[in-house]
């Protein structure tokens, strides 16, 4: 029985009873499990029980968090974290169809508080009545506002319904703390591409998906595996959309040029775990230090066009930021976190936007390596043994019995002074006159350059005619 108060999206449910399992299979497959031929090739996959899941194997282990709750050996309301197309919704699925629950499901991006009482007034009353629990599956949760969230506590807490919630972001800054508190909250990862290629695989064989009228090339399986990015939805839309192409022209082997034609996306050579990953990206990443902006953001139009993981390219340019820019720009730095955050935030194709800009602002930026030098230096130092004891004035002076023991006695306060900076002792006495940070001219590193011999005349209590 469908509630007037929601809609129960048949993408999403499971079957209500034996009657919908009739469905006459047709030449691409599908008809099991109410599920309609017709139906997308993602739907029709969708896992029936555990054995099928692909990937996840973390959350899925004998006595994981997860596997305990489809099995329902622990009923508790969880907060499904991860990207697009690793199986937040099939999970929430199963843990419904495995332990006789009802599943009802709702959109963030179309209920509002008004459905959600909705749907907990009748899950309270089917408890009550009728002995049945609810599973209620919230897709894009992080969607919902304070108010919206809020408005499930109650039913949580007495587990009126099992929460299942799917979020692309990172729950601890998109949902609100009382229902992080009363919840599981389990992260799922991309899937690899071997997770990918299985499922491939699967859906050629199984009746459910094309079963078995067509065959995939080699090149064709690794460019549908490329274009995925660890997404088993989009793997299996695009390998539908080939094999519908495949079909109209008679053929029964999926190749490469049919798979570009139908996603309208050239194959790039290049391997995300081969020759090609690391060639590009050191290419990419030498760019930049060499100020090459426009062979830089060649080499980035390379990794995303071949659907490289834009977070490892968010990665570098944060690292690169620091390593090759440094000081002469210290907004680089700043342009790079917030490309990666934007990345994170908004995802892709949008996020190339923001890998574009960080990328063209460390080409075009002064260059510096002053900052990694300097800090390899120190390291070098530690490792070589040159520690030596923190100076007694240094040291904590905060605990009782510290002024017998000479700590903190005869530290001066660098603010009691007009230029801030005053003759003290800061490292060991074996490190006395060690200098790691050596600025350079360029950039914004110049005014460095000037400033900081000086601040070391000061605090080593030497003198300089310069000063």
């Amino acid at each position: 029985m469908q509630d007037e108060l929601f809609t129960v999206n048949p993408d999403l449910a499971p079957p209500e009873g034996p009657e919908n399992t009739a469905v006459p299979d047709g030449p691409m497959g599908g008809g099991e499990d109410g599920v309609p031929a017709g139906a997308p090739l993602p739907v029709r996959m969708r896992p029936r029980s555990l054995d099928e899941v692909v990937g996840q194997r973390h959350l899925l282990t004998d006595g994981a968090p997860l596997r305990r709750l489809v099995e329902g050996a622990a009923p508790a309301s969880v907060l499904l974290y991860g990207p697009p197309g690793t199986g937040k919704t099939t999970l929430a699925n199963l843990v419904s169809t495995a332990t006789g629950r009802r599943f009802v499901a709702l959109s963030a991006l179309s209920a509002g508080v008004k459905e959600v009482r909705g749907v907990i007034e009748q899950a309270r009353r089917r408890r009550q009545y009728q002995a049945e629990d609810t599973v209620l599956f919230i897709d894009e949760v992080h969607r919902f506002s304070k108010t919206q969230q809020d408005a499930l506590l109650g039913a949580v807490e007495d587990r009126t319904v099992l929460l299942v919630a799917a979020t692309t972001e990172n729950p601890s800054f998109s949902v609100v703390s009382p229902l992080l508190s009363r919840s599981l909250v389990l992260q799922l990862r991309p899937l690899t591409d071997d997770d990918v290629r299985e499922l491939i695989d699967r859906a050629l064989a199984d009746e459910r998906g094309l079963g078995g009228a067509f065959t995939l090339s080699a090149g064709a399986a690794a460019h549908l595996v490329r274009l995925a990015g660890g997404d088993a939805r989009r793997a299996l839309t695009a390998l539908e959309a080939a094999a519908g192409a495949a079909a109209a022209t008679g053929e029964t082997e999926i190749g490469l040029a049919t798979v570009e034609s139908t996603v309208d996306k050239a194959a790039v050579r290049y391997d995300r775990d081969g020759d090609q990953h690391y060639d590009v990206i050191s290419a990419f990443i030498k760019s930049i230090r060499g100020s090459d902006v426009d062979a830089a953001l060649h080499y980035l139009a390379r990794m995303i066009e071949a659907g490289e993981d834009p977070r490892f390219i968010a990665r570098r340019l944060v690292v690169h930021a620091s390593e090759d820019v440094g000081l002469a720009d210290p907004t680089a730095l700043q342009s790079a976190v917030a490309a990666a955050h934007a990345v994170q935030f908004i995802g892709m194709p949008e996020g190339r936007l923001a890998l574009a800009q960080a990328t063209v602002h460390l080409a075009t930026a002064p260059k510096s390596n002053a900052v990694v030098t300097g800090i390899d230096a120190a390291l070098a130092d530690v490792r070589a043994g040159r520690i030596g004891t923190v100076p007694p004035h240094l040291r904590d002076g905060h605990y009782a019995g510290a002024a017998k023991l000479g700590n903190a006695q005869g530290y001066r306060y660098p603010h009691d002074v007009p230029e801030g900076v005053l003759p003290q002792q800061y490292p060991p006495d074996e490190l006395v006159g060690t200098d790691y940070y050596n600025p350079t001219t360029r950039g914004a590193e110049r005014t460095l350059a000037d400033r900081v011999p000086k601040l070391r005349r000061t605090i080593r209590g030497e003198r300089s005619t310069k000063d």
